[in-house]
């Protein structure tokens, strides 16, 4: 059950419809209210004019005209704690002018599609006109207002609500009433549609929210059901492309390039595995050979001393390669920005190099030229700028043939320190050139294994690079040598 609830699909149409509902409700109660206000004001404009034309339609009649024949009182009849005596109408003195009168007014009511009701009554308060038949009650509602119209809601002796306009000349008062039960009728119905309608409209909405919902996010289920199945064994197995690029289209190509990055990742976890096994069996063989063939006779000490000298190499080699692999590994992990507080001066850092360079190529007989154009500070790790150049100055004496050259230079280049190594080795063929940075590479790797190299050095190289914000670059033609150039942000006060 809870599990239901927290299903999108299920939130989805519960906010959904709770808006629909909440919209539909506050559209019927503006309704509601705005119809209420617009059937009074239409009412209230109706009876005002209505009063108003009876009013102008007795005023050229006369100053006083005589009751109607189809009204007669016979007894007393009390209206609102008075009491109005009883008239014996003179029918015989009501002129013709005044029956014709009451029978255009009576004509007016009855074809009036607002069903007004008409009284007219005297300033004293007698009935001598009306249009309706309620037996004693009266529209009175106290003294009519001169040449102006007042409107009020009044209680018949029925308890019905009218609402009452009324007006006078100099000899009568006139009302004009409509009865608020039909307005009330009229509301009623428009409430009784919104209670009907608005259930109807949120069960339709909430079904077709549900189906809406469904139809959207069944591609999602589809995905996690593929995506569920895709093991560390099966990645190269992808999502159906979605075929509209919208927002499922876009999560299917994101988790695709996902996979894809998976599968680059393993593939180059499984290469390090084997390239690192193979790296470290091979110093592991060479020692076992040499142990075993100085345990299978005796040996002169100067044997014993060429044997443990030659396992000493391999170990050192081993140190070399696992604390490579430390290093790397480190990077792995450590993906945090580092933020450098220590100024490294390059022209002192390249100086060292050359003097370590120097050192490196005596055996080789090889020459090393150091330019430094000017002094360059840059923000960094004073440590791993060391191994960082000392791996490249080394790589270049390594691969450059004797009496060879190594060219050291520094120079200012925009906002960077451009840092130059170039010799004249074997150099790197153009196709493989991308690839020298990737762990444990090497072009020859024969050649490379008989000189010491490990194939981590340009790995550990571009890592410091990126790691101080900067870029490594290389050019390299064969059997002419190559150029490897480091691109170093510089201290933002030398950057002008």
């Amino acid at each position: 059950m809870f599990r239901v609830l927290k299903s999108i699909r299920v939130r989805l149409t519960f906010w959904y419809s709770l808006l629909l509902l909440t919209t539909l409700v506050a559209f019927g109660l503006i309704a509601y209210t705005y119809s209420r206000r617009q059937l009074t004001d239409s009412l209230d404009i109706s009876l005002s004019n209505e009063v108003q034309w009876v009013k102008g339609f007795m005023e050229p009649k006369g100053a006083k005209v005589k009751p109607s024949k189809r009204f007669t009182i016979k007894k007393k009849t009390p209206i609102r704690s008075q009491v109005i005596e009883s008239l014996e109408l003179d029918t015989v003195a009501m002129s013709q002018a005044d029956e014709d009168l009451w029978n255009q007014i009576y004509e007016h009511a009855l074809l009036n599609p607002k069903k007004t009701l008409i009284e007219v009554t005297d300033k004293k308060g007698a009935v001598i006109f009306r249009s309706f038949t309620i037996g004693g009650d009266s529209l009175l509602v106290g003294e009519a207002p001169l040449n102006t119209v007042q409107i009020k809601t009044i209680k018949n002796e029925r308890g019905e609500n009218l609402r009452v306009a009324s007006t006078s000349t100099k000899t009568n008062n006139i009302y004009v009433a409509y009865p608020l039960a039909e307005v009330r009728e009229l509301l009623d119905n428009l409430f009784s549609i919104f209670l009907i309608l608005i259930p109807i409209a949120l069960a339709i909405s909430i079904g077709g929210g549900w189906f809406f919902a469904y139809s959207s996010l069944r591609p999602v289920d589809n995905i996690t059901k593929t995506v569920q199945k895709i093991t560390a064994h099966n990645l190269d197995q992808q999502i159906p492309e979605h075929p509209v690029n919208d927002e499922i289209g876009r999560l299917v190509s994101t988790f695709n390039g996902m996979i894809v990055r998976l599968r680059q990742s393993f593939d180059q976890i499984r290469q390090f595995s084997l390239d690192a096994s193979h790296e470290l069996r091979t110093p592991l063989t060479i020692m076992r050979g040499e142990v075993e063939l100085a345990l299978r006779n005796p040996k002169e000490n100067e044997e014993y001393r060429r044997v443990l000298a030659s396992i000493l190499d391999e170990v050192l080699r081993l140190s070399t390669i696992i604390e490579n692999l430390l290093t790397l590994a480190k990077a792995d992990y450590v993906q945090t920005e580092i933020l450098f507080k220590e100024q490294v001066h390059l022209d002192e850092l390249m100086a060292e190099m050359y003097e370590d360079s120097e050192m490196l190529a005596l055996k080789k007989n090889i020459h090393v030229v150091n330019v430094v154009n000017e002094k360059l500070i840059v923000n960094g790790d004073r440590l791993r700028l060391r191994q960082l150049l000392l791996n490249l100055v080394d790589n270049a004496i390594k691969y450059t043939p004797e009496d060879g050259s190594v060219f050291l230079s520094l120079e200012k280049d925009n906002a960077y320190a451009k840092i130059t190594i170039k010799d004249t080795g074997i150099g790197i063929p153009v196709e493989v050139q991308t690839k020298i940075f990737d762990r444990f590479y090497r072009v020859d790797k024969a050649r490379s294994r008989e000189l010491g190299g490990s194939g981590l050095g340009l790995s550990i190289a571009k890592w410091i690079t990126d790691m101080h914000k900067g870029r490594i670059s290389v050019e390299s033609e064969l059997n002419k040598g190559s150029t490897f150039c480091v691109f170093l942000p510089l201290n933002l006060e030398q950057v002008s």
